[in-house]
């Protein structure tokens, strides 16, 4: 047989789900494995949504609908960016996708070319560097300061005349941190000066605590030249849905539509009407979620301080990140083989030393996993 794609050789499964799937395992021989590694809600989806979805069905939008969305959706989501994302946002700026993964990655096909580089702010989260791969684009990672989890200006230092983008994620997955306005407007500036495209991962703006969300696009004139990309995942518990979209000039949607076109062909019709309830209807169900990530990140956030763990600021999305004293590696394994806890290592973050810790769990299994942490140990 011929060989098979180098490309494809190359790129590194994701850690997260690797874990996860380690975890399932001790799970299916009925070991009680309390799962803290993946970034999921353990919400349902809210009612209004759901039933949005089923009215969908029943009235027959179960066939093809334009590639790009319904006109619906697209004009929810415009009306929503110009709103509350304070930059100018029209429907034929918008394309919806199949989960917010899959407009990284059109992002990506998009934009770059063979030999590109792409600009990385470590820890990041595990699947950007796959999709620079699978696009073509090379990588050059700049790790944000370890205290702050902010930037200064040694990220000048990472641009040459092959840097053609820089991502940034704000409240950032692994870590928990969220973006001042000083760290933002360097990444503008630099993008101004040095003619970049940016991609905006701003999942989680809905879940920040006590802080300010900045979307880069609100920036200058930065709107024409980021891909802003959000979904439904996080903020509505709606994971399983895989609705994600990306706003972004027209020149630029009309390229990923082209990559949408040739390979999903559109997100499913009837979820995406559940999507246009989610942004149009009640948002009190969004303050509750939050509410209680809140609770249960001041807990766990205390209890890893009373151990002795030293965490990076957990301003936003539902991780803990824990500075370990060792290999990252050997101590989550430690935590899942000993004490029965699946948490994901920084090293998947490039982010060695590391560990990820999600809160999206009731607050009593949060309570058993931190005590079955510390009796494991590893500071």
């Amino acid at each position: 047989m011929k060989p098979l794609s180098k490309k494809v050789a190359a790129i590194v499964p994701s850690a997260t789900i690797e874990i996860s799937n380690r975890a399932k395992k001790m799970q299916r021989e009925g070991i009680d494995v309390i799962s803290l590694s993946i970034g999921e809600p353990d919400f349902d989806t809210p009612k209004h949504i759901r039933d949005a979805c089923i009215d969908a069905l029943n009235r027959g939008e179960t066939h093809y609908a334009p590639s790009n969305g319904i006109p619906e959706l697209l004009s929810a989501i415009s009306e929503k960016i110009t709103g509350e994302n304070k930059f100018a946002c029209k429907p034929d700026q918008v394309i919806v996708t199949c989960g917010a993964k899959d407009a990284i990655y059109e992002g990506m096909e998009a934009i770059l070319n063979p030999g590109d580089e792409v600009l990385l702010l470590t820890p990041a989260w595990v699947s950007y560097e796959p999709c620079v791969q699978m696009a073509g684009g090379k990588i050059v990672k700049h790790a944000v300061n370890q205290k702050t989890f902010q930037l200064d200006d040694s990220l000048l230092e990472r641009v040459n005349a092959n840097t053609k983008m820089i991502v940034v994620n704000s409240p950032s997955n692994p870590s928990g941190a969220v973006f001042d306005k000083k760290s933002m407007n360097l990444i503008a500036d630099l993008c101004q000066d040095h003619d970049l495209y940016a991609m905006s991962d701003e999942i989680y703006e809905k879940l920040i605590y006590g802080k300010d969300h900045i979307s880069l696009a609100s920036i200058g004139d930065m709107a024409h030249r980021t891909i802003t990309i959000n979904g439904f995942s996080k903020a509505y518990a709606m994971t399983g849905w895989r609705l994600g979209y990306a706003i972004a000039p027209k020149e630029i949607i009309n390229e990923m539509s082209k990559v949408q076109q040739h390979s999903v062909s559109q997100a499913t019709t009837f979820a995406m009407w559940g999507a246009v309830a989610a942004l149009k209807g009640d948002q009190h169900c969004v303050e509750e979620m939050r509410t209680e990530f809140n609770r249960r990140r001041i807990y766990v956030m205390k209890e890893l301080s009373r151990m002795g763990y030293e965490t990076a600021p957990a301003d936003g999305a539902f991780y803990a990140f824990v500075k370990v004293a060792g290999d990252d590696m050997a101590i989550a394994t430690r935590w899942l083989e000993k004490g029965h806890v699946a948490a994901t290592p920084g090293s998947a973050f490039d982010a060695p030393g590391w560990i990820r810790l999600s809160y999206a769990a009731s607050m009593d299994r949060l309570k058993e996993a931190m005590e079955r942490i510390r009796k494991a140990g590893g500071n």
